[in-house]
């Protein structure tokens, strides 16, 4: 067990993904949840498919011996979001009295629509599921990280970063993001409350799916990091997220962090 132990983290989107193999890791907020656990840290992992995430708990609790609390909760347009949260955090403090990490996973996309062919619907979509899911979760935890002088990583993309054809609604939420979690890196700094955004690249079973059904569209469209591989959800993506938590790195808050091996490169 590592320092974590006796922490407390909400992770959005941390039910049980698997690849084709039916044991590998297959999505980034999984990935994290492991990463997570393996350092004996509690977790409140919330999704929209509440089998995903009784099977989290299940194996989490089993491998790890930590304990688990899945919450069903979804963020989308027409809905009361800020209940649906506060929900979520109520029962965050009601099970373990406390939250030390909240981390933003979560997020839905009509991915590869135009900008002229996209519909309101599909840019709520992706605004609500993200960039709301974020400030809602963000204002409600803010009191309880105050308390513990907590950790809040937020998920971008590179797709904000670099305009890719096809993404507006979703580049658009994360940009969003971006500049949400710089405005709080400013304001929650005096309470010792460092917030950081990672941009990732990693392989999942939503890109295993789609090589193997668009074979040529994924060809042309998913690149090759430099690095040769894609991350592992787990110890290339979750393990960075751990150490984001960690008392050495508090003095980092406001960045943006590209773990693309190599793609994102930027000025």
């Amino acid at each position: 067990m590592g320092f974590l132990k006796g922490k407390v983290a909400i992770i959005t989107g941390g039910g049980r993904v698997v690849l084709s193999d039916g044991k590998s890791c297959g999505s980034i907020g999984y990935g994290i949840a492991i990463a997570y656990a393996k350092e004996g840290c509690d977790l409140v992992v919330t999704g929209r498919n509440l089998q995903k995430l009784e099977e989290a708990r299940e194996e989490l609790e089993r491998l790890y011996g930590v304990k688990v609390l899945p919450v069903q909760a979804d963020v989308s347009a027409g809905s009361d979001n800020e209940a649906v949260v506060r929900r979520v955090v109520d029962e965050t403090v009601r099970t373990f009295g406390r939250i030390d990490v909240l981390i933003n996973n979560a997020q839905a996309s009509a991915s590869g629509v135009t900008l002229a062919d996209h519909t309101t619907e599909q840019f709520d979509l992706a605004l609500y599921s993200g960039l709301y899911a974020a400030f809602y979760y963000m204002r409600a935890c803010y009191p309880h990280l105050k308390e513990t002088r907590g950790t809040v990583i937020n998920f971008a993309s590179g797709a904000g970063l670099f305009g890719n054809y096809g993404q507006c609604a979703y580049a658009a939420a994360k940009e969003g993001i971006r500049g949400l979690s710089r405005v709080a890196a400013t304001e929650w700094g005096p309470d010792g409350i460092n917030v950081n955004v990672i941009c990732p690249i990693a392989w999942t079973a939503q890109l295993e799916t789609f090589q193997k059904a668009y074979p040529d569209a994924f060809q042309a469209n998913v690149k090759m990091p430099p690095m040769g591989h894609y991350g592992d959800p787990e110890t290339e993506i979750g393990r960075v997220c751990v150490r984001l938590a960690h008392p050495d790195f508090k003095y980092l808050t406001g960045e943006t962090l590209t773990l693309e091996g190599g793609l994102g490169l930027r000025p």
